[in-house]
């Protein structure tokens, strides 16, 4: 293609979607990186300690967990299909993870380390998961950002 055909060598305009499929990707990846200068490697499932991030309990399995999160949204966000299913695995999997934390609070066996704040969360990332899957996206971007 030409530059007199629409070639400019500029990158298509990212969708929504993608943007914030990115942006949570990002945000999950930073917070497993930090949760480590909390949480340190020991004591890996443990919920017995009171490490927290803010007013978030987590423990260096939840660290892991946060980490894979943002590498999936990094990656899945170079398209808009894959933004849409990372929105999905975000739909259902902090929807599980929110089931998950009703009953595991305070429980021995709670290998995350969950609490009331990260049920709270874990409901608001479901949430926008269920934005980035299902939310409109105009014709033109979503044809450009296939790319």
């Amino acid at each position: 293609m030409s530059a007199a055909a629409g070639n400019t060598g500029a990158r298509p305009a990212k969708a929504w979607p993608q943007t914030l499929a990115l942006a949570f990707g990002v945000v999950y990846l930073l917070v497993g990186i930090v949760g480590f200068f909390v949480t340190g490697f020991d004591s890996f499932a443990d919920n017995a300690q009171d490490e927290m991030l803010l007013i978030f309990m987590i423990n260096p399995l939840h660290n892991i967990v946060h980490i894979v999160i943002g590498l999936a949204g990094i990656a899945l966000s170079r398209t808009l299909a894959g933004a849409r299913t990372y929105g999905w695995l975000l739909a259902v999997g902090y929807a599980a993870a929110f089931v998950y934390g009703l009953i595991a609070i305070n429980q021995p066996w709670d290998f995350l380390n969950i609490n009331a704040a990260d049920n709270v969360l874990h409901v608001a990332t479901a949430v926008v998961g269920l934005v980035i899957a299902l939310g409109p996206v105009t014709s033109t971007i979503a044809r450009s950002s296939r790319v």
